[in-house]
């Protein structure tokens, strides 16, 4: 891919004045889906779609470079070759693109990651994030709303310069912004903190720190107050929102596939010995106390190399650690069932990778495991988005809404 640098000077943009339009009220389903409008980039498989939909969004336009990406999101989403274009951002044609209400963009986290190189927002992967822009800068009517979604390292990736970079871009293109950090652990067994930004198109603006201050700890983190407070100076738009539900009480066996015993996705013995042969005695003496109970229990596992040796690591509170990419043996999570008199290992499957993310079982699986755990592993938490979209967007519409109508009073 080719991706395009673009340097930005550390200094606070100035903020446009915008025009505003009459925006329709949100009323009956078929109104919304006209008004609720969403051109999704770096859509990946169309998981922001699913959770969207779920509270009246319609997803207009779509658009990434993967070709296997978009083979899963047209096995599930029909109508997909009519709006999906396939191509690097930087090459997307403006007039292919309709005016929607919102846009958002999960762009690639490899440059910002700590499990990537941390090249930061100029990098290969994650300058990405240029190609959108540029495409909200060239827009005759830009979408009065976007969505950003990365990890967290977005944050703290060359000494918070990156985050402090994005949010300028968005402040320049006439974006006030606010942030949340959420964990996919409020809605799902897996353990997935990201960090998402929402920018309003408007010259009314809302700076109070005591809103983001006394915000529930549910959406922010310690990184992110210091983020904002390192970056007070830009242009913010702060609302009010209840906190997330509490975290689920249930545990992996609610996403665990109904394996049969004799499946051959289980290991052998001496493989299971092998891997049991690499565990501290702390894990060993988990392992030991569930070993008889009268019922199952599941916990994830990875392989690491700590000091130069290999270990086998299990996560035991039953929840799944942060799905990732197929890329690497190593980051694909491994399930350990213990009970009965009996311990079982395998690797996950794509269909608990996608459960993990909230996706419901009719989403196909494609036959090649491969591309289905990057797919998944590569996506966002599908109620996450629900949760947002619901509690943050639809509220944001309102208030642009009521200003339109002040305006014109």
């Amino acid at each position: 891919m080719n991706r395009q640098n673009k340097s930005v000077t550390l200094k606070t943009m100035p903020f446009s004045v915008m025009k505003h339009k009459t925006l329709p009220s949100v009323g009956d389903t078929e109104t919304s889906h006209k008004l609720l409008t969403c051109a999704e980039y770096f859509a990946g498989i169309g998981l922001v779609r699913l959770g969207l939909e779920q509270v009246g969004w319609k997803v207009v336009f779509a658009n990434d470079w993967a070709h296997d990406k978009f083979e899963m999101y047209s096995a599930h989403f029909k109508d997909a070759s009519n709006h999906y274009r396939v191509q690097d951002i930087f090459s997307v044609c403006l007039a292919d693109i309709p005016n929607t209400l919102l846009a958002t963009a999960s762009f690639p986290c490899i440059d910002l990651s700590l499990a990537g190189n941390l090249k930061g927002i100029n990098g290969q992967h994650s300058s990405a994030f240029w190609g959108f822009t540029q495409i909200l800068e060239n827009q005759a009517n830009k979408p009065r709303l976007v969505m950003l979604e990365n990890v967290t390292g977005w944050l703290t990736s060359n000494g918070g310069q990156d985050f402090r970079i994005t949010i300028q871009e968005l402040n320049r293109l006439g974006y006030a912004c606010d942030v949340y950090s959420i964990d996919a652990t409020h809605f799902v067994p897996q353990s997935r903190p990201r960090i998402f930004v929402i920018g309003v198109y408007t010259s009314h603006l809302n700076q109070k720190m005591l809103i983001f201050a006394r915000r529930s700890s549910s959406l922010k983190t310690q990184a992110l107050e210091k983020a904002i407070a390192a970056n007070h100076d830009l242009r913010w738009n702060f609302v009010e929102v209840p906190p997330l539900p509490e975290k689920v009480k249930t545990d992996l066996s609610c996403v665990v596939e109904n394996i049969s015993d004799g499946d051959d996705r289980w290991w052998l013995d001496d493989q299971v010995q092998r891997h049991l042969n690499m565990m501290s005695p702390v894990n060993l003496a988990y392992l030991k106390e569930c070993h008889d109970l009268p019922y199952y229990s599941h916990c994830t596992m990875y392989r690491r190399v700590r000091e130069g040796k290999q270990w086998a690591e299990l996560r035991k509170d039953g929840i799944a650690g942060c799905l990732r990419t197929a890329r690497g043996g190593s980051s694909r999570q491994m399930l350990v069932r213990v009970g009965q008199g009996i311990i079982r290992m395998r690797l996950m499957t794509p269909r608990e990778y996608a459960r993990l993310q909230g996706v419901p079982d009719n989403y196909p699986i494609p036959s090649q495991i491969n591309q289905a755990l990057t797919g998944f592993g590569d996506a966002v938490c599908v109620p996450v988005i629900a949760w947002i979209a619901e509690n943050i967007l639809n509220s944001l519409v309102k208030a642009l809404q009521e200003n339109t109508l002040a305006l014109h009073r």
